[in-house]
């Protein structure tokens, strides 16, 4: 069994046992340590770190298991250990706010769905690699999420479609809102921390940065510290001035732009007029828009002054769309709705109805609910489920590459098939179901780049030199170049007519 070591400035981490591989010895060993720098390797008594998943300025995160549970569940240890010399009240600082992500996770991890628990919170003293030295290491254990974070998925896939991007800002501020109710200033939003579960559900994670409020909403919760992301931190917060829940709030619609248009914040912040201008580089329902614009405000009490009040316009701004027949996502009206989560990926889903005589008319197209289900995300360790991609999220390069490499392929097989079969009816049935498969494996982008001219290419060597197809060329009127020549009309063919569709779509999606 492979344990990592958590000691910062050890040489060799990894370290093997094969004792472990027995259950008896697993569950019963005292403690095991590091073959290069003897450090205790199984943590509080029972937790085996197996995986480094990430490290930052404030320590590392390990994936591991806990030995005294009955299928070894899965968990993530961090490690606070501050890299860097800090002076004694930079180090406070830091411990301060370790250990406040273990109260905060303690307090309300367990109370909401979409928060991890926490399972431990301990310290470690152990001899240091220097003689008569001790080092002291604070550790954090909190539940698994198995899937792949909104960054993650925004380099893999590409930006989110509209009605994608207002899941995940529906669903986040459902959690705001039970976190902003609990006391807690989350300070951190942004995509890297949120993550959607295999089963479609989002989490938000990092407490790391929590503060808490100590004063009535829409009043100074106290001095910030230096601790945010640039580029997703509003002005009040970048100055070390007080935080609010419209702190969060302003973070979200950062991350919700950056997630629809595939930007960095930075692209997408006018620093000549000192203002956001994001919407040229997406499609979304202006009334939306508006939202995320208010959200995006640079003075604070100009921004909704809660997330409930954001849900709230968001109702509004669908509710008062037209000439769509999906329903708006259900935004809640009481606190008891918002300290309990949704299923996954329901976030879209119908809300309550409203009375006889002020039914909703139907939301805009932007606003087109997602398909039932959870929407499946592998973790991030292994291969990403294949997925359709809507087009218009699909680039224009991408988009002729692909419609090129259909033309040039049925070409091909065209040639191929009619050679062999002849124009028979079972020819052309052929020729068509394997079109058709072409189309779906790109749909589903299980063949993309570099796949299609690898298997264009393969084709063309099969058509052009195998031996009945050689052949069967040789003794006809269809000599080798005509076989190219007829492959790159049908791309070319194929490139028109694709153009001709997508500038009708875009047509049909701006004025219905």
């Amino acid at each position: 069994m492979e344990i990592v070591c958590t000691r910062p400035t050890c040489p060799r981490p990894a370290n093997h046992f094969a004792d472990l591989e027995n259950q008896a010895t697993l569950t019963t060993v005292q403690q095991k340590f590091c073959t290069a720098c003897g450090m205790p390797l199984i943590l509080s008594g029972r937790y085996l770190p197996e995986k480094l998943l990430g490290q930052g300025g404030f320590g590392a995160a390990y994936l591991a298991r806990d030995r005294y549970t009955p299928n070894l569940r899965a968990c993530v240890v961090k490690l606070f250990q501050p890299s860097g010399d800090l002076n004694p009240d930079q180090l406070a600082l830091a411990q301060s706010l370790f250990q406040r992500e273990a109260a905060v996770l303690e307090e309300i991890g367990r109370k909401h769905l979409q928060i991890p628990d926490l399972y431990a919170f301990f310290p470690l003293i152990v001899p240091g690699l220097k003689p008569g030295k001790q080092e002291e290491y604070f550790y954090l254990v909190q539940e698994f999420i198995d899937g792949e974070d909104l960054e993650q998925a925004l380099a893999r896939s590409g930006p989110l479609s509209a009605s994608d991007m207002v899941e995940v800002l529906v669903s986040m501020l459902k959690v705001l809102d039970f976190v902003h109710e609990n006391g807690t200033i989350h300070r951190d939003i942004k995509p890297s921390n949120i993550m959607r579960h295999r089963d479609g559900r989002l989490y938000l994670l990092d407490f790391g940065a929590v503060k808490q409020v100590t004063a009535a909403q829409g009043k100074p919760s106290g001095k910030s510290t230096g601790i945010y992301s640039i580029g997703f931190a509003p002005p009040e917060q970048m100055a070390g001035g007080a935080v609010y829940p419209s702190t969060d709030l302003y973070a979200l619609a950062v991350t919700c732009i950056t997630l629809l248009t595939g930007k960095e914040a930075g692209e997408l912040y006018d620093s000549y007029n000192n203002s956001w201008a994001w919407r040229a580089h997406a499609q979304v329902n202006p009334a939306i828009a508006d939202v995320l614009d208010r959200m995006l405000l640079a003075v604070p009490n100009q921004r909704y002054e809660s997330a409930k009040a954001v849900l709230a316009a968001l109702r509004q701004a669908v509710s008062s769309g037209a000439g769509a027949s999906a329903t708006p996502p259900p935004l809640p009206t009481s606190a008891t709705s918002q300290a309990t989560p949704p299923a996954p990926n329901t976030a879209m889903q119908s809300p309550p109805p409203a009375p006889p005589q002020a039914a909703p008319p139907p939301v805009p197209p932007g606003l087109a609910r997602p398909p039932k289900g959870p929407k499946p995300v592998k973790a991030s360790s292994a291969s990403p489920a294949s997925q359709p991609t809507p087009m218009s999220s699909v680039s224009l390069a991408e988009f002729l590459g692909g419609a090129a490499f259909t033309g040039v392929e049925g070409g091909l097989l065209a040639i191929a098939i009619v050679s062999l079969l002849g124009t028979t009816l079972l020819g052309s049935g052929a020729w068509l179901i394997l079109l058709a498969v072409l189309i779906l494996l790109q749909v589903r982008r299980v063949i993309e780049r570099f796949d299609l001219v690898i298997i264009a290419a393969v084709t063309l060597g099969v058509v052009l030199l195998f031996p009945p197809l050689q052949a069967i060329l040789t003794t006809t009127a269809t000599p080798r170049i005509t076989v190219i020549v007829i492959a790159v009309m049908a791309g070319l063919a194929a490139i028109a007519i694709g153009t001709l569709f997508r500038l009708i779509y875009r047509l049909l999606s701006t004025f219905m």
